[in-house]
């Protein structure tokens, strides 16, 4: 892994997992990093180009001037591609990356030879429940002064250490699935965070209350759903607590043509979480049913 700065309105930080074939570019999700792709990019590196990085405001890249809301970010992804790759490359987007990706996909068609969604973002489905702890959470983002005071308090109570434990029991069904080494490296960067980095809650909520304006717009997001022409594989983990599987389901419906892959036991971070069985997918899926995205990515 080759960690860098490269300049977009701002410094932001890449991590190049090197590997030769289709370019791949890695997006994560809300409060999340290049670390989130540890375990997994090296993986899909053994038949692909794979790079990661941080969007404006989350893990080492300031924030700055620009905005961390979903649709801001849909452009970045958009430039990265086209200044680092320099052709289309496939996206791959967890949870809000999922939806960032998504839109750049609508947006810039160009640029995104495929897109593959793991746990994304997306409305839930009509009727369908939702986990009451992530209900609360969220509300409290949403409201102005709360947000902020929820993080604060959060961030005093836990430390990072605690922080990334709590995190992983939210998005996993077995956080002891997660390497160690990934843990640590969450943690480090954790502590870089909480101690060196004062706008970091300032782009986690901008990002939060960005994300949740977009999925109430039901009509807008069926219609970037049917817009889209590039090969798309979601992969979702049945027990996620975030993301019901009856949401993602309702998306497959509407998109018959793209491929579904379901992991019966597993949460919301499966590149984490099941790293080995994650990066077969993705790679099977750019062999298989996805072959045209990796040549246009290739």
């Amino acid at each position: 892994m080759h960690p860098r700065t490269i300049d977009m309105d701002g410094p932001v930080h890449v991590v190049d997992f090197g590997g030769t074939g289709p370019a791949i570019v890695l997006v994560h999700g809300l409060g999340g990093s290049h670390v989130n792709w540890f375990a997994s990019g090296p993986l899909l590196a053994e038949r692909g180009r794979v790079v990661a990085f941080d969007l404006p405001g989350f893990g080492r890249t300031p924030l700055e001037s620009r905005s961390s809301a979903v649709g801001a970010n849909a452009d970045l992804v958009a430039r990265f591609v086209e200044a680092e790759i320099g052709a289309p490359a496939v996206l791959v987007g967890n949870s809000m990356g999922g939806l960032v990706s998504l839109l750049a996909t609508q947006r810039h068609p160009e640029l995104a030879a495929g897109l593959v969604l793991v746990d994304p973002a997306v409305p839930r489905a009509p009727g369908g429940g939702i986990d009451p702890a992530v209900a609360l959470t969220f509300a409290g983002y949403f409201t102005p002064g709360m947000g902020e005071a929820l993080l604060r308090r959060r961030a005093a109570r836990l430390g990072a250490e605690g922080m990334v434990r709590e995190t992983l029991a939210l998005c996993c069904v077995d956080p002891a699935q997660v390497p160690p080494e990934v843990v640590d490296a969450l943690i480090e960067l954790g502590r870089e965070r909480i101690e060196e980095m004062p706008w970091a809650h300032t782009a986690f909520l901008g990002a939060a209350r960005s994300l949740m304006r977009t999925l109430a717009l039901r009509r807008r997001f069926d219609g970037i759903v049917r817009s889209i022409t590039a090969p798309t594989l979601i992969v979702h983990g049945a027990q996620d607590r975030l993301v019901p599987l009856a949401a993602i389901q309702m998306v497959a419906r509407a998109r018959p043509d793209w491929t579904l892959e379901v992991y019966d036991d597993i949460g919301h971070v499966p590149q984490l979480e099941a790293p080995d069985r994650f990066a077969a997918s993705v790679l099977g899926w750019l062999e298989g049913a996805g072959r045209a995205a990796a040549v246009a990515a290739g």
